[in-house]
């Protein structure tokens, strides 16, 4: 059971498109678009985003986003509405890196709460600091991207997923930059394209493991 999510749009279009490509990356997670009109117009539509925010919800509460300030109210309205408002969150956050990192959050079952965080802190600049060597505690390995498209959206997931739940606290290098391997966002920051070299490190009681499956990961090509 996972956290669902409902995307709030003034078009159509771009809600589907946009849930399409956060499916990608949480296939297990519930992603509904609740976008335009009913006669296929411009606008948000009040039924719409109440029939999505109900299937949506598997028992864990929903998480909702919105892309302009009347879809907000919209939104607003909707969960308001429900028997149990209490079982969904409205969240200001930039519409698709919002999207992507609640998705990737639910994945990996994250509550509610913690999901709208994710969606929240997306607005944020990534999280990318200077390199500054492996500290005391920490153990690391290199590995060579091999796949097609490097740490980009998908394979970015994957990793995030991978290591989700793990008591260890892991990080990705390219060059002088450093990425908390939790976000997804983060990762794609760095940029790492196929054939760059990446050091990945773990501190932490199940660092070894850590670094295990992301090595795995590497090695089968992120499953492309």
């Amino acid at each position: 059971m996972s956290v669902g999510i409902v995307l709030v749009s003034h078009s159509a279009k771009l809600a589907e498109g946009l849930a399409e490509l956060a499916a990608q990356m949480a296939p297990d997670v519930t992603i509904m678009a609740a976008g335009g009109l009913p006669e296929g117009g411009i606008g948000t539509d009040y039924d719409e985003v109440v029939a999505a925010t109900q299937r949506a919800d598997s028992g864990a509460g929903v998480v909702l986003l919105y892309d302009l300030g009347s879809a907000q109210m919209t939104a607003e309205l909707a969960v308001e509405s429900l028997a149990d408002p209490s079982a969904a969150l409205v969240v200001d956050a930039p519409l698709v890196e919002g999207a992507i990192a609640a998705a990737v959050a639910a994945q990996g079952g994250a509550d509610r709460q913690a999901v709208s965080e994710a969606a929240a802190s997306a607005g944020a600049p990534p999280d990318l600091t200077l390199d500054d060597g492996v500290q005391e505690g920490e153990s690391s390995v290199e590995l060579t991207l091999r796949n097609d498209v490097g740490l980009h959206a998908r394979p970015a997931a994957v990793l995030v997923r991978s290591i989700a739940g793990l008591d260890a606290e892991v990080t990705v290098r390219l060059g002088d930059e450093t990425a908390d391997a939790n976000s997804v966002l983060a990762l794609m920051a760095l940029g790492a394209r196929q054939g760059d070299r990446i050091e990945v490190r773990a501190k932490g009681a199940q660092a070894e493991e850590a670094l295990t499956k992301v090595k795995d990961l590497v090695d089968q090509n992120f499953g492309e």
